[in-house]
């Protein structure tokens, strides 16, 4: 399948940080009335800016930035995800740009769907979805990543028993599993596992090639892994043996494939 347009658009700010709309019009073959219609839309999101006739990611450390990069597989990575809610069900979804258009999706298209999360920032950014019902967890929070951390987040997750966590992980170690960048973020995903039958991790292909700084979960807590197709061999192989289900985001397909 071809990528979107707007994915395409996404690719080339990405790669330039800030570009004319008159320039991504000329690279796209599209006109300018199209162009800023996409970029409405994108704005709407929260993934990009529009200024003064350019268009410009946030900064590289907002949540909104890291939503741009490889988008399109993101997003692919979030329906496959969404695809195993039922509507009626209540979820734990943590932070993380994979997590955050899966929270989209289920607001979209999903009813009666109830999201508990320690995040802020998923929170906001599917507020305006006529279908949205989240529950926000409390604790402290921290302002760069917008979630809530720490004893409190522990507490109120203690309310919740829940069939599915889904989280986000950024990097992988294959004699351990998932590694965060965050002790106190850890913390808090390890809190919200506890109160869920299933944990199902949300994440680019590209994670399983950093480690990370801080133990997450064991791979023998995860149940699942929804990914892209360019997940290493060696990867596939460990998660098999330890019996996590995999499932690749298939780009040709709107359905996912699943591998044991």
């Amino acid at each position: 399948r071809m990528m979107s347009r707007q994915s395409q658009l996404l690719e080339l700010i990405t790669e330039n940080g800030r570009m004319e709309v008159s320039r991504l019009a000329e690279r796209l073959g599209v006109s300018q009335v199209t162009i800023r219609k996409d970029l409405i839309a994108l704005e709407e999101k929260g993934i990009l800016r529009r200024e003064h006739g350019y268009a410009l990611l946030y900064s590289g450390e907002d949540i909104n930035s890291r939503l741009a990069y490889h988008y399109e597989s993101k997003r692919r990575i979030a329906q496959a995800a969404a695809a195993m809610v039922s509507d009626g069900e209540t979820v734990m979804i943590e932070s993380g740009s994979c997590c955050a258009l899966l929270a989209d999706e289920l607001a979209s298209v999903r009813h009666d769907v109830t999201i508990v999360t320690n995040s802020a920032f998923i929170a906001g950014y599917v507020r305006r979805r006529p279908g949205a019902r989240v529950v926000l967890l409390g604790g402290d929070f921290q302002s760069e990543a917008q979630v809530m951390v720490g004893p409190m987040t522990r507490q109120c997750a203690e309310n919740y028993f829940v069939d599915k966590l889904f989280i986000g992980a950024d990097g992988y170690i294959a004699p351990y599993g998932f590694t965060g960048s965050d002790l106190l973020r850890a913390e808090a995903v390890r809190d919200m596992a506890r109160q869920a039958s299933r944990v199902i991790v949300l994440t680019e292909s590209q994670k399983f090639r950093q480690k990370g700084t801080v133990a997450l979960l064991p791979i023998e807590r995860i149940s699942m892994v929804v990914t892209d197709e360019a997940v290493p061999d060696e990867v596939v192989g460990h998660l098999s043996e330890r019996h996590v289900e995999l499932v690749r985001a298939c780009e040709a397909m709107d359905t996912p494939l699943r591998k044991p």
